[in-house]
């Protein structure tokens, strides 16, 4: 604790009682530490110190500036029995044997190309993939690298060439427009590589959020946010993962970063996607045989006896 210095001025004491001011009245200066002396008073009635008012502060410990000091926030929203459903999502996931456990996009790039270019691929994989099965794009990726798949050459292809090596993904035809536009892009900004933030892959043609913060976990192993596909907007709002209903993707993966503890992140996407691909399904789910049954809000309704 500090406390402001304060620098009192007092009238000396004198012994030397006889002794009055230096030549033509001029006060002698004042000697560091030491009060001028003023007209001597005969008057027996003591004087009255000036008081003056101390500025007092405290200064906090480094105990109280750090996160002690602050007053405990109130615990957030966060659906009940989430932990028991993760375990049990887990459990029914420990095969590791859906369709995106194969196909996805950390298994769509050639492993023994340079980095730059791998990132590249993993990025055109998540373009191709929106809209389409995992073997639809898988297949595509397959087709693509066949003939040397980098930014020169999907730019060196014609739009006729390109077209026909990625069909049947869905809307294949906007595809095509975006993949060429995208690689121009990393060719004339990135020289050939791809963005390290979800600011700017999101801000290439044809590259979402979800393909951004896969994309910022595949290529340049970092978590950004949560990507939600149609499969984790799904299950979300099946299993009350949100506090209220969402309407789409975005507004799930807001919901689920809003309580969703960020060391789960990365596990998520995966995990979930896996899960509605072989249980949790968009039509005719197969309640009877998900351990979640008791425990989802949405099993009353969708499980059929």
């Amino acid at each position: 604790m500090s406390m402001a210095g304060v620098r009192m001025v007092t009238r000396s004491r004198s012994r030397d009682l006889g002794t009055g001011p230096r030549g033509g009245g001029d006060e002698a200066p004042l000697r560091r530490g030491e009060a001028a002396a003023g007209k001597k008073s005969h008057s027996p009635a003591k004087r009255q110190r000036k008081t003056q008012k101390l500025s007092v502060t405290y200064e906090a410990s480094d105990h109280e500036k750090g996160e002690g000091a602050k007053p405990p926030e109130a615990p957030g929203w966060e659906p009940p029995d989430w932990q028991q459903q993760l375990v049990n999502i887990r459990t029914m996931r420990s095969g590791k044997d859906a369709p995106v456990d194969q196909l996805g996009a950390e298994h769509c790039y050639d492993p023994s190309a340079p980095p730059k270019v791998q990132r590249y691929q993993v990025l055109l994989s998540l373009m191709l993939s929106s809209q389409t099965k995992d073997q639809v794009t898988a297949g595509a990726m397959q087709r693509l690298r066949a003939r040397g798949l980098t930014v020169d050459s999907i730019l060196q292809t014609d739009d006729s060439t390109l077209g026909t090596l990625i069909y049947p993904v869905g809307f294949w035809r906007s595809k095509v427009k975006y993949i060429k536009q995208t690689s121009a892009i990393l060719q004339q900004r990135y020289g050939g590589d791809i963005p390290a933030s979800v600011a700017e892959l999101v801000a290439l043609p044809g590259v979402g959020p979800k393909m951004a913060h896969l994309a910022m976990a595949v290529a340049w192993g970092a978590v950004s946010g949560i990507a939600v596909d149609t499969h984790v907007h799904r299950i979300a709002n099946r299993l009350g993962w949100t506090k209220t209903a969402t309407k789409s993707p975005e507004k799930t993966r807001a919901a689920l970063e809003a309580w969703l503890p960020r060391e789960l992140w990365s596990e998520i996407n995966g995990l979930l996607v896996g899960f509605g691909q072989q249980t949790c399904l968009p039509v005719h789910p197969h309640c009877q045989a998900c351990l979640n049954r008791s425990l989802c809000p949405a099993a009353r309704s969708l499980c059929r006896p």
